[in-house]
């Protein structure tokens, strides 16, 4: 388990927060499934993803130095 990922691409943390949430909603007597939860941790890594791209693509797309070797 040598490779590195970032957390937000990590199904672990995102099933995490989303059992924490989950855990809290049932509090306030709205309840989740498991189902719906892995089905939302399955959608968050989607979406943390693509926005993340999104993020790198901007971030290139606004940066002043150009991409080059030395």
């Amino acid at each position: 388990m040598d490779a590195m990922k970032a957390w937000y691409k990590s199904k672990t943390v995102w099933g995490a927060l989303i059992a924490i949430a989950a855990s809290l909603l049932h509090g306030f007597g709205i309840d989740l499934g498991s189902d719906a939860q892995n089905q939302l941790a399955d959608l968050a890594v989607t979406l943390a993803g693509a926005v993340g791209g999104l993020i790198a693509i901007y971030g290139r797309i606004r940066a002043e130095s150009t991409i080059g070797g030395n």
